[in-house]
């Protein structure tokens, strides 16, 4: 073989080689940096002693005096903030205690807000109508509240203290003893 010719097959190979290790470079780059990235993410489990994050949501019932529910504005007051589905059977079991609490809870200074996780609002207006709810029951539409409070199982209930702070977690129904026992424990005093 001649010179030229084992020169040209040096020269693919290297070139090859060179090819080879920049595509192997970039993705290991691409690798290093999603995760990079993916460790800085908030993956913060909200627990007792924390303060409540702040949100705004639209309510669906429009027989309450609020229009929209922002927690920061409820500040003063003891907070039930509950996260349900209507397709959630042990969320459709708390429901009836909820609101027969509620009057009651009300008066003492604590508001219940049931963030309904649902993708219509027909189906939210049905279950409303279906058990006679008058707490707020704002709509999360595109789930980013409960990705915020960093929800697990439904239904889940955030207790929160008149000065914004978590008290308690409860991911499952309450019972009505067990969801006045939480209440007495976020009412103003």
């Amino acid at each position: 073989m001649s010179t030229k010719k084992k020169g040209t097959k040096r020269n693919k190979k290297r070139n090859r080689l060179i090819f080879r290790t920049a595509i192997l470079a970039v993705l290991v780059g691409a690798l290093v940096f999603a995760v990079v990235n993916n460790l800085k993410e908030d993956n913060t489990v909200y627990r007792a002693g924390d303060p409540a994050p702040d949100f705004k949501l639209q309510q669906v019932n429009e027989n309450n005096e609020l229009e929209s529910v922002q927690l920061s504005e409820l500040e003063g007051k003891g907070v039930m903030l509950n996260f349900w589905a209507t397709w959630c059977d042990p969320c459709e079991e708390e429901m009836p205690y909820m609101e027969a609490l509620y009057p009651e809870y009300k008066d003492k200074g604590i508001e219940i807000v049931a963030v309904a996780l649902d993708t219509t609002e027909l189906r939210i207006h049905r279950f409303i109508d279906q058990y006679g709810l008058t707490f707020p029951i704002p709509h999360d539409k595109s789930g980013e509240i409960r990705d915020l409070y960093k929800v697990g199982p439904i239904p889940s209930t955030f207790f929160i203290n008149p000065e914004g702070e978590i008290e308690d977690v409860v991911n499952g129904a309450l019972t009505l003893e067990l969801l006045e026992d939480y209440l007495q424990d976020i009412q103003p005093e």
